[in-house]
């Protein structure tokens, strides 16, 4: 393992002259009148030029990604000699200023590059981290520049904070003493008291609170091993509303601020352009709970805004909760590359969790092992009360929105209807109601503001048993990990793992003495295919038909479906990936590496938000998120949205919006009743 020191050395020599360029005199003459015009002159070459002389390959490399983003670097092998990581432009101007530029230098901070040591072969997730560090100091400098301020986060008292929590859970204890409590009681006691390991898993079934035993197991992990910050990823945003309410519920000490302690990140708030870089999140809190597409596609990014918080996960503790919906297949082998070197050799420590997790790490595509957090006694227990809880139907007919209206109508509720896309969903509610059924809708059609009413609303008609007769249609949001119970539920064909999932939110708590849990299939114009799940789809179309879907348990059923997706198309992909990673194509690996296959962009949807914004107010992160929306890039002209002062990043909603019921999607919805 490479010394501290020398990735000290490299970050310090490209942050000493990463902007000597700005010495230029037409530079200097824009900085000493307003100091907010563009620069005539890159002022990025200079200090790549004083770092190359010396040998300062790395160094050289960060400072010249510093706003431009990590390069493919075999494109900056390939430019003649003596060019690579240069303005070719300017090239023969700074060489013949650099004397004057670095005497300025000198004189005014006493620094001047050194010589580097003899050169060795650095990872990308390495280079990632270095740049990470430059331009968080950058950025941080350029907002406190524009006015920004953040509040200061809560310090760790990691053990302080397990005592709450154990507090807070011996009182949720005392509600009830039926097994399935029971059953929790005992699953929060072997995580508590589980050996810390550098990448541990959690198989537990649905229900079982996972949430909590895993933070256990974290924070007694983080107190051993003296851990900067914990991070629990999620698959899907409304996902975090639910965990951070419990956290902060449990783990926030007297005297504290909840949002200084765990902090909820929503939505990838990274941006680029000065002004908008004091709205990023910058995972510094104590404890973060975030996406798992901010997460990973962080480690996988080469853009300075995404970059930026990267290097706040070294030598923390990471639970990838969900973790069957966390990565898509093809995306795991890297995934689990960039794990093993992030425990190795930047002191992190990862928990995968999930109902229906899928052991990927047996299969000849990965390498290492993972460690279980529950003996096989305990495990064996948890699963035969599993299997008493729900059955797995699949419906023969396919349906267009009016047969899922008919469908849904005739089973016991309250129901469930989950389906593959945004626009389904909406279309689907809508056609529901307007057949006048009860029926709620929540997706991200909604904003985080605007979904936690009706999430509410859900939870109270869900205790009462006299409401029954109701339809909650929605998105994959609600497959994993919220506390919802329902009667019944449908789950338009998606994966093996998705089916397990929405069944964890059907007789969830084993109130009814069977349930059952139906997959289907749609043929409807007005319904969206997402094509990208259509491997999945085969494969549990496969599981069907030899009869294992309610065959295997939950685990082995998800393992098995890995297995054969990866045996299918999805190796390509991983192989793209994984070269990309090892020549240093960085775009090429941030382009490949996406969670949700297609770009979005941030639409502020609140009109109070909007409002701000356009007055040019300064607003929160938070505020900004739990305002907003994301629309797909390729869709946005489809929509009625406006960019904010021309800023591409951050969109404007001038359009219908229902914020309690189809949010943005509304007038879309519309057409198809």
């Amino acid at each position: 393992m490479e010394s501290p020191e020398a990735f000290q050395s490299v970050v310090g020599e490209a942050a000493f002259v990463h902007d000597l360029g700005k010495l230029d005199g037409q530079n200097q003459a824009i900085l000493a009148s307003s100091g907010r015009a563009r620069l005539p002159v890159n002022h990025v070459d200079a200090g790549v030029a004083a770092l190359l002389r010396r040998n300062q390959i790395e160094a050289a490399l960060v400072a010249y990604s510093h706003h431009r983003g990590l390069p493919s670097l075999a494109a900056e092998l390939a430019k003649p000699k003596g060019s690579a990581f240069r303005d070719a432009d300017l090239k023969v101007e700074t060489d013949a200023r650099l004397k004057e530029y670095l005497s300025i230098h000198l004189a005014e901070t006493g620094h001047q590059p050194s010589e580097a040591e003899a050169a060795r072969p650095r990872s990308g997730l390495w280079k990632r981290m270095a740049l990470s560090c430059l331009v968080d100091a950058d950025h941080s400098d350029t907002a406190r520049f524009y006015g920004w301020k953040s509040a200061e986060p809560s310090q760790p008292r990691w053990g302080e904070r397990l005592a709450a929590l154990d507090a807070y859970v011996a009182r949720l204890g005392r509600e009830s003493d039926s097994e399935r409590r029971g059953l929790r009681s005992a699953l929060y006691q072997a995580c508590r008291r589980g050996r810390p390991e550098e990448i541990a898993y959690l198989d537990a079934p649905v229900g079982t609170g996972k949430t909590t035993a895993v933070m256990a197991y974290l924070l007694r992990l983080a107190s051993e091993r003296k851990l900067r910050h914990i991070f629990c990823v999620l698959p899907y945003t409304n996902i975090i509303d639910q965990s951070v309410a419990v956290y902060r519920e449990a783990l926030t000490l007297p005297g504290e601020h909840p949002e200084g302690t765990v902090a909820a990140h929503h939505h990838q708030v990274d941006f680029e352009s000065p002004e908008l870089r004091g709205l990023a999140m910058l995972w510094d809190a104590p404890i973060t709970v975030t996406t798992a597409v901010q997460f990973f596609e962080t480690i996988a990014g080469h853009r300075t805004g995404k970059l930026r918080k990267l290097h706040e996960l070294a030598g923390s503790a990471v639970c990838v909760d969900e973790s069957h919906a966390a990565v898509p297949t093809p995306l795991w082998p890297q995934t689990w590359k960039w794990m093993r070197e992030l425990t190795s050799k930047w002191g992190c420590h990862f928990v995968l969790a999930s109902g229906s997790l899928s052991r990927f790490w047996e299969h000849d595509e990965f390498r290492g092992d993972a460690s279980p957090l529950l003996d096989s006694a305990l495990r064996d227990r948890l699963y035969a009360a599993e299997k008493r809880r729900l059955s797995f139907r699949r419906a023969q007919k396919i349906f267009d929105r009016r047969a899922l209206c008919q469908a849904a109508n005739a089973v016991p509720g309250p129901r469930l209807v989950v389906m593959n896309t945004v626009q389904s969903a909406a279309v689907a509610a809508l056609v529901m109601r307007h057949s006048g059924e009860d029926v709620l809708h929540l997706s991200t059609s909604l904003a985080p503001q605007d979904r936690m009413p009706i999430l509410d609303l859900i939870r109270r008609r869900l205790t009462n048993p006299n409401d029954t007769d109701w339809t909650l249609v929605a998105t994959s949001c609600v497959e994993a990990g919220i506390d919802l119970s329902f009667r019944t539920a449908f789950r338009e064909s998606c994966s093996a793992s998705s089916l397990v999932q929405v069944g964890g939110r059907v007789n969830r708590h084993a109130e009814h003495a069977d349930a059952d849990m139906w997959d289907f299939r749609t043929i409807d114009s007005y319904f969206r295919q997402n094509p990208a799940f259509e491997p999945s789809r085969s494969v549990l179309a496969e599981l069907w038909k030899e009869g294992l879907v309610n065959e295997l348990p939950p685990g082995e059923l998800a393992t098995e479906a890995l297995r054969r997706e990866l045996l299918g198309g999805f190796a390509t992909k991983a192989r793209r990936i994984a070269s990309a990673e090892s020549c240093g194509d960085y775009p090429e690996v941030a382009k490949l590496f996406r969670l949700i296959d297609s770009e979005t962009t941030l639409v502020a949807v609140d009109p109070s938000l909007i409002e701000r914004l356009e007055s040019g107010e300064s607003v929160e992160p938070l505020h900004l998120v739990g305002g907003s929306v994301r629309i797909r890039t390729s869709r946005l002209k489809s929509f009625p949205t406006e960019p904010l002062d021309d800023q591409e990043e951050l969109h404007l909603w001038r359009g219908e919006y229902d914020s309690s019921f189809l949010g943005y999607m509304a007038e879309v919805a519309s057409r198809a009743v």
